[in-house]
């Protein structure tokens, strides 16, 4: 960062503060000064991303029930993101605690990531009478940080106190980053808002990833801004259509490349590279799309090998064995009284169905108990930890 207390960047301006430090007040998008140049490898990145996104939304959109397959998508970009900031829960930890598998073993952080999945659910329902806006942010915020770390930190408020980014120890003299003070707040979300609902010829991919670094910028919450960042970018890709259903989990791309991630945030925000930003992002896009694509080819292929295994050893069995198949794709972790439950029949009818299903592979049983056993589906589950 230049010396002079205070310089401009194409994204924004670092501001003297009267308490000695600078904070970074950013420029309203889109960039300008000059405009973003949309040249060099970007339109061949732009199209491959547009065609890797249409090609996995057709892949979901052909499975047999594209809502229940949409249930892990959802809980894997959660528990990525929120790793992101440090939780140590795995898909595993929130899988056992929405199953109400207490285990003194469970991370304490679990409770995060549950958040997580509640507030990206919430969001894409408040999306069909509600667009993208400060307001619907706000709702966000305050589901992703109800009850967990962080909760005193004025969940769903925007901030009324200077907050930085940097190394633990670090002061805001001597931080990374300093967001804009707390009284440019409202005025930046209110501009970022308008952007959001201009008409102009902006590629929508091209918009999302400039919202995106603004509002990491903006930084408007004590806590919780990373997650509800990215959180923005799944919102975003569903309001305008550009995927039917949630189920690219971008967080997988910027945990594996963490550093450059932040790098460039800060690069844009120190050089105006929006540029370097946006051929990052649409990689990342391409990248995670043709995973996702993968795995929504892997689900059919496992779903039906698994109900043809069932037709062909269960017998009159059968039909419970598919509705508990079924039931297992957005509810991967259960109990045999669950099973009793879902096919009416009695305790010792599922029992014996739930042995059934563990002998040909579609069950696990996951807890070491001799009573109060949980299985798993094991494989399904697998298909997102690979």
């Amino acid at each position: 960062m230049p010396d002079s207390q205070e310089w401009s960047s194409r994204a924004g301006r670092y501001i003297s503060q009267p308490a000695g430090y600078r904070a970074f007040v950013p420029a309203p998008l889109p960039p300008t000064e000059p405009p973003l140049a949309l040249t060099g490898e970007l339109p061949s990145l732009l199209s491959t991303a547009d065609r890797a996104l249409g090609r996995l939304d057709g892949a979901v959109l052909t499975l047999p029930n594209p809502d229940l397959f949409v249930f892990m998508y959802v809980r894997k970009e959660a528990v990525l993101s929120s790793q992101i900031e440090g939780t140590q829960s795995s898909l595993h930890d929130l899988l056992a605690a929405e199953a109400r598998l207490f285990d003194a073993d469970l991370p304490r952080d679990v409770d995060e990531v549950v958040n997580y999945v509640h507030a990206m659910n919430t969001g894409l329902a408040r999306l069909r009478d509600l667009p993208v806006s400060v307001r619907l942010i706000r709702e966000i915020h305050e589901e992703l940080m109800r009850g967990v770390r962080g909760n005193r930190l004025h969940p769903g408020q925007l901030r009324t106190s200077q907050n930085w980014i940097g190394p633990g120890g670090s002061t805001l003299t001597t931080a990374s980053f300093v967001p804009p003070p707390p009284h440019d707040v409202p005025a930046a979300l209110g501009q970022l808002e308008i952007f959001l609902h201009a008409q102009d010829d902006l590629p929508p991919l091209v918009k999302i990833a400039l919202v995106h670094v603004q509002f990491e910028t903006i930084h408007p919450f004590l806590d919780g801004n990373g997650r509800v960042g990215r959180l923005l970018v799944t919102f975003l890709l569903t309001e305008r259509d550009i995927l039917h259903k949630p189920v690219l989990y971008l967080s997988h791309y910027f945990k594996q490349h963490r550093q450059a991630y932040y790098d460039h945030l800060q690069a844009v925000r120190e050089h105006g590279a929006w540029e370097a930003w946006l051929a990052f992002f649409l990689r990342g896009v391409i990248e995670v799309a043709g995973e996702a694509t993968e795995t929504a080819r892997r689900i059919l292929l496992l779903r039906e090998a698994h109900r043809s295994s069932i037709t062909t050893t269960l017998g009159r069995a059968a039909g419970n064995g598919h509705k508990v198949l079924d039931s297992l794709f957005d509810r991967p972790m259960l109990s045999v009284k669950d099973v009793k439950d879902m096919t009416g029949t009695t305790y010792a009818a599922a029992n014996t169905l739930v042995a059934r299903l563990t002998t040909i592979g579609v069950l696990e049983e996951m807890t070491g108990y001799a009573r109060n056993r949980r299985f798993r589906y094991a494989p399904y589950i697998a298909l997102f930890n690979s």
